[in-house]
């Protein structure tokens, strides 16, 4: 069930919110929470319900495991029920998403005839399980304590952010589900909630749906062979990259917005990444609670160690760099290239990154011991600089993220580098031989809606569009900004966030922004009979 469906918005997100508050508010709020839980199984088991079992056995695995953890029986290392606990939920990770990746390749570089079937991978697989490896090795730091089954099922399960993230924490989540104002109904949690949402699905369906119209065709063609050219490759890269930043923006939106709509604050996880001045900051900005799992539970454990390794042997400053910090971010970020999917494209786009980030941090510490960071990293002159080539390695490496295979990500690498020529394309050239041509060309272009998406992205209306949504992405207002004054996500004091100063971009419940936003979910609905997937669901 996609939150972008007839199904989702009419039936049943109505029919969850009313059922749950009306039991909330007369006090059953262990009935209401397992209404929630069950309704959350629904959800997930609407694409494939034999998963449910996986789910289901998956919580039971590690909440068992969590009660052990946080035990004080002396009977069992808690090191190594932490050791088994991790392993497993590594392997059946490995089994359901990279076992046919393993079997491929070993039967390509050995020429083995290993067969093993097609395993379908199961819907959030990725997610519920960092969320719970996480909470395991919480458990054995002593950050948890024994919470009640129906609440670590909620804190696995709520649909909201079950399929795509954020990959939540459970003092952020439990609590709320434990706290008596969770059921008590607020309109204003409903309109909030609905505000939040009307952006993100007007995020998806009109502007990320829009743009994959000239990245899909484009990368298909690549992965077939066919030749793409410079203004191609360009055109493709860019489009690819504002329906990745739109379809994660606006499910990140409408998670926190339906949460909202029952009373629960869900963490930030996506900032204005294409406002980030490197990338650093990108990974700050981009899937940020992704990243805040690599740094807490992947990259940190790596690194402490091996910097107390190279302080006891006394090694140089550029040693202890290489060992305790650019050794365990490429680590990191291959994980976490490989945690988005089963191919070497994905595996070296996590290497891409982290040889960005190596690099990245290499520089500050080249400013901080030779140029005793004089430099005005606030100027509007390294602003610009740091800001383009940071977009540019973006969208560079999204390439790769989006080819199906090496060699498509090959051929539209060569054209952007202009290694496959500079041929201008048919539909960038406006040609009009008569008044009727014209009258087709503005029918092509649209005034509203047409099959592309809004506005009519064809020719030279593309170039434009981009130009405009660049525009959007690097100097408007987030949604976070948008709604600040009423804190709709789970606070977090790493991240900034700035009040907007034109005053009037601010939501605000009155009859005027409920009009507007009114006008986004109508325009959406309309769009709703063409149906997509977020690209996160692959995840």
């Amino acid at each position: 069930m996609l939150f972008n469906s007839y199904i989702f918005i009419f039936v049943f997100l109505p029919i969850v919110i009313c059922v749950f508050y009306i039991l909330g508010n007369k006090g059953h709020h262990r009935v209401a929470i397992s209404w929630l839980v069950a309704s959350s199984f629904f959800f997930y088991g609407w694409w494939n319900p034999i998963y449910i079992i996986l789910l289901l056995s998956s919580i039971l695995f590690n909440y068992t495991f969590g009660i052990l953890l946080t035990s004080n029986d002396v009977r069992w290392s808690k090191s190594w029920v932490l050791i088994v606990g991790i392993i497993a939920n590594v392997s059946l990770l490995g089994y359901f998403k990279y076992a046919n990746f393993f079997v491929e390749n070993i039967n390509a570089f050995f020429g083995t005839g290993l067969i093993l079937e097609t395993i379908i991978l199961p819907l959030a697989i990725s997610f519920f399980t960092f969320q719970q490896i996480a909470y395991l090795v919480d458990a054995s730091r002593g950050d948890t304590h024994e919470y009640s089954f129906l609440h670590y099922c909620l804190f696995v399960t709520f649909f909201p952010q079950l399929i795509a993230g954020p990959i939540v924490h459970h003092r952020e989540t439990i609590p709320q589900f434990e706290s008596e104002e969770t059921y008590k109904f607020k309109y204003s949690n409903i309109t909030i909630g609905l505000a939040i949402f009307s952006l993100g699905l007007f995020k998806k369906i009109i502007i990320a749906d829009g743009m994959a119209t000239y990245a899909n065709p484009v990368f298909d063609a690549a992965e077939t062979g066919v030749t793409i050219s410079f203004f191609e490759a360009w055109s493709a890269s860019i489009a690819y990259a504002f329906q990745l930043y739109f379809d994660f923006s606006g499910y990140s939106d409408m998670a926190i917005g339906i949460a909202r709509m029952f009373g629960i604050l869900l963490p930030i996880n996506f900032n204005s990444p294409f406002k980030a001045r490197d990338i650093i900051d990108f990974w700050r900005r981009w899937h940020i609670t992704l990243t805040r799992f690599i740094t807490s539970y992947i990259f940190t454990p790596l690194s402490m160690p091996l910097m107390r390794f190279a302080l006891t042997r006394k090694l140089g400053l550029w040693s202890q760099f290489w060992l305790s910090v650019a050794i365990p971010v490429m680590i990191a970020f291959v994980i976490a290239g490989f945690w988005h999917g089963a191919g070497w494209t994905f595996i070296l786009f996590g290497v891409i990154h982290g040889i960005y980030l190596v690099i990245n941090y290499s520089w500050l510490q080249i400013k901080k011991n030779i140029f005793n960071s004089k430099t005005n990293d606030n100027s509007i002159l390294w602003k610009f600089i740091g800001r383009g080539i940071t977009i540019f390695a973006i969208l560079f490496s999204f390439v790769i993220f989006r080819a199906e295979s090496l060699e498509g990500a090959n051929e539209v690498l060569q054209g952007m580098l202009g290694l496959n020529g500079f041929i201008l394309p048919d539909r960038y050239l406006l040609k009009l031989n008569s008044i009727a041509n014209l009258g087709d060309h503005l029918h092509n272009i649209g005034w509203l809606f047409v099959p592309n998406g809004i506005l009519g992205f064809t020719g030279t209306m593309q170039i434009f569009y981009s130009l405009v949504l660049f525009v959007i992405v690097v100097y408007a207002p987030n949604t976070q900004q948008i709604m600040l004054k009423f804190k709709p996500f789970f606070e977090n004091k790493d991240i900034e966030i700035k009040p907007i100063k034109l005053k009037f971009l601010e939501w605000k419940p009155t009859r005027l922004y409920g009009f507007v936003f009114g006008i986004f979910m109508a325009i959406c609905v309309l769009k709703l009979g063409e149906v997509s997937e977020f690209i996160y669901f692959q995840f």
